[in-house]
C-alpha cells in the first residue's frame, strides 16, 4: 500500500488490463438481481435498444474501475468515484482502466489523493471517465 508522502502529482495507478466475458456479466446480474434476459445477458434484447450486442451493466464498469484502486490502496480507501459514462462498454474486449493522480490534500485529518480515472478499449475508445478520492495512511 503507498504512503501519502510518496506519491505526486503526475503518478500513474495501473493500468489493470481486464475484459468482461459473458459469464461474468451473466453472474454479476444474478448477484445484482437482474436475472432476466435483458440488454446486458442478450443479443437479440441488446439490438432492440440499438446497441451492437450485449454491454457490460454500469455498476459493473464502475466496479471494475474501483477495483484498480482499491487494489493499489486497499478496500477502505476509496472514498469517491464519479464517472461519466460516454459509451456501452462491450463484453469480450479488451478493457485498460488507469488513474493519473491530479491533486494531494489533507482535509478534516485525512491524507487525501484525487485522481483522474479512464476505461479505454484497445483502439483507443473511451467507455467511462471520471474522478476519484482515495485516502492514505501516513508513513509511521
Amino acid at each position: 500500500m503507498p504512503y501519502f508522502e510518496d506519491v505526486e502529482l503526475g503518478d500513474e495507478i495501473g493500468p489493470l488490463e481486464t475484459e468482461a466475458t459473458d459469464d461474468e456479466v451473466l453472474e454479476f446480474c444474478h448477484v445484482w438481481e437482474n436475472r432476466g434476459p435483458n440488454r446486458f445477458t442478450d443479443q437479440a434484447l441488446a439490438q432492440e435498444a440499438r446497441l451492437s450486442g450485449p454491454i457490460v451493466p454500469g455498476i459493473m464498469s464502475m466496479g471494475l474501475m474501483a477495483r484498480l484502486l482499491t487494489d493499489w490502496a486497499g478496500a477502505e480507501a476509496l472514498k469517491d468515484l464519479d464517472l461519466v459514462f460516454r459509451q456501452p462498454v462491450p463484453h469480450h474486449k479488451p478493457l485498460t482502466i488507469a488513474a493519473t493522480v491530479t491533486d494531494t490534500r489533507q482535509e478534516d485529518g485525512e491524507n487525501l489523493v484525487e485522481c483522474d480515472i479512464l476505461m479505454t478499449g484497445a483502439e483507443g475508445e473511451r467507455y467511462v471517465g471520471g474522478k476519484a478520492i482515495v485516502a492514505l495512511p501516513s508513513k509511521p
